[in-house]
């Protein structure tokens, strides 16, 4: 009897299916295309990546899913590589794996838009704050003695200064 491997190689072959057609129609990469109709699992990172693509590709060549995935199960469990409790032992479980379980179990679909409403509420916030203390502040305090003058009480004259060596104005005919 043909294995997995076997049994999908040959119903690519009756369809006059190439592997990269496989590949392009399923999003499955050639490489991996070629590994799963050669049984070689050890490409694959875990064993539910093996399970997902044989089941996609079964389903692509129109096969009996149920039956591939059994005889896959079947498969699989002979590998020591792939068997269910020796690869849970062998991976080291850290904080990184926790927060990704954890974040995994959020319902992001709720959670999400509360985050971006609470981003929003923050924004407005410091944005308002900001505004005040620029509307608060002389913009022009940063400005030498030269360039700004300070404001005088009222009733105090104007004037510009004259240079101190500057010619006297000259008086035209008819002035006083």
């Amino acid at each position: 009897m043909p294995n997995v491997g076997d049994q999908l190689r040959m119903a690519r072959e009756r369809l006059k299916l190439t592997v990269h057609d496989v590949a392009n129609s399923t999003n499955i990469k050639s490489d991996h295309v070629r590994a799963m109709e050669s049984c070689a699992w050890d490409v694959f990172s875990a064993r539910v990546y093996i399970k997902g693509f044989v089941r996609t590709y079964a389903t692509f060549l129109k096969l009996d899913v149920g039956r591939i995935v059994a005889e896959l199960e079947e498969d699989l469990g002979r590998n020591p590589d792939f068997n269910e409790e020796a690869g849970e032992s062998r991976r080291r479980k850290g904080p990184v794996d926790w927060a990704m379980l954890q974040m995994s179990r959020v319902r992001w679909k709720l959670i999400f838009p509360v985050l971006v409403g609470l981003a929003v509420l923050v924004a407005a916030v410091y944005g308002l704050k900001a505004w005040q203390r620029q509307t608060k502040s002389d913009p022009l305090h940063n400005l030498g003695p030269g360039l700004h003058q300070q404001h005088r009480p009222l009733g105090t004259p104007t004037t510009l200064p004259l240079p101190t060596n500057a010619p006297a104005p000259r008086r035209g005919p008819g002035t006083p």
